[in-house]
């Protein structure tokens, strides 16, 4: 993965930020839209690409666009730089190949662990019964 020709395919859009906020909110455009067309990216590989598209399909367009958008502060400057940090640690997270997890045996002392429990509660309760 190549962030600078990542960084030069993306499409931005400045909106109109909902929400409470008085008359500066429906005057000043402070949330951002990221467009981003993963499957012509040039800036991953073919494999990478088949990665992305299978993890992030909820979040994919049919048009195999991935948007994302943020209005978390007042500042479009600031959005613009917190959505290209969503966007990236999503492709990282995504493109990380989990580790495949060995079965290992019980050990033997969890195997008796078990079993004194067993013996100490079924005493427990015999001793809860009537004596004839």
């Amino acid at each position: 993965m190549k962030k600078k020709i990542i960084e030069q395919e993306l499409n931005f859009k400045a909106v109109r930020s909902g929400g409470a906020g008085g008359q500066h909110v429906n005057k000043v455009s402070s949330k951002v839209v990221l467009s981003w067309d993963c499957q012509k990216s040039v800036g991953i590989t073919e494999e990478e690409k088949v990665l992305l598209l299978e993890r992030l399909k909820n979040r994919i367009n049919k048009d195999g666009i991935l948007i994302l958008e943020t209005d978390t502060t007042r500042s479009q400057v600031k959005n613009k730089e917190l959505v290209i940090n969503k966007l990236f640690d999503l492709i990282a997270k995504s493109l990380k190949v989990d580790k495949v997890r060995k079965e290992t045996k019980v050990p033997k002392s969890v195997i008796n662990k078990r079993k004194e429990t067993k013996v100490k509660m079924s005493l427990k309760k015999a001793l809860r019964k009537r004596v004839l």
